[in-house]
């Protein structure tokens, strides 16, 4: 008696959802909000690690907005202050930007009466320093993608679960469709794991190329600087011996 009362609520519970799902009056809020609740809890899980994965690509996003800069166009303005002896006047151009070369470039250019040496470790040091700040965060959007996949199977293994439990209570001639819709609800927090993990995985793929792009910028203008510093002093030395 009581088995054949659980199989009546399963079947009725089924039956109600199925016409749920099938309704197509249902706007987009109301079936997404029908979609959270037939996944079960482990939705809200892969929800909120979606959200914290979104919300550190747009602080890192917004921060890289704030380290870039058109690094050929800085190059050129300190590369006439320095032609015309101007040290102060460049390392005054760099510190008004946030810049991460800027800062670089301004504490190479404090060094610009020091030997060749002493300016590559002066750049070398702060490149230290600035790198650990365009990589911070980064390696956390890649491991929110991982895990809300793994929620989305763990989700789905749990919706399995229970399906197999219901169809054991149920009759013969209702167990296949009750399994039926027991999966396809089960399968939304896959569905949803994957979505999140894609998104978050395109996100950080971006973030990250852009701050390699930066890195490399960094490195190379750093490169040209300890150049143009070295030929600048050459010239100045070979000017005087030939004034002596």
């Amino acid at each position: 008696m009581d088995s054949t009362a659980a199989a009546a609520a399963n079947q009725a519970s089924s039956e109600a959802l199925a016409a749920a799902v099938a309704n197509p009056e249902l706007n987009f809020f109301e079936w997404a909000a029908q979609f959270m609740i037939q996944g079960g809890v482990f939705m809200w899980v892969i929800l909120g690690i979606w959200a914290v994965g979104l919300a550190i690509a747009f602080e890192r996003w917004n921060r890289y907005r704030v380290y870039n800069v058109d690094g050929a166009s800085l190059f050129a303005t300190i590369r006439k202050f320095v032609v015309g002896n101007e040290i102060s006047a460049a390392i005054q151009a760099c510190a008004e930007s946030n810049a991460l070369l800027a800062l670089v470039m301004k504490n190479g250019l404090k060094r610009a009466n020091q030997t060749k040496e002493q300016v590559q470790d002066a750049l070398e040091a702060t490149i230290l320093e600035v790198v650990p700040k365009i990589e911070q965060r980064l390696p956390t959007i890649a491991l929110m993608a991982n895990v809300s996949t793994l929620f989305g199977l763990l989700g789905t293994i749990q919706g399995l679960i229970q399906s197999f439990g219901a169809v054991a209570n149920a009759q013969a001639a209702e167990k296949a469709k009750l399994l039926a819709m027991g999966i396809s609800v089960a399968m939304n927090t896959t569905a949803l794991g994957l979505l999140s993990a894609i998104s978050l995985m395109m996100i950080h793929a971006y973030l990250q190329a852009k701050g390699e792009r930066m890195i490399k910028e960094i490195e190379e203008n750093s490169v040209k600087l300890v150049d143009l510093l070295g030929t600048k002093k050459a010239y100045k030395n070979t000017h005087d011996q030939d004034a002596a």
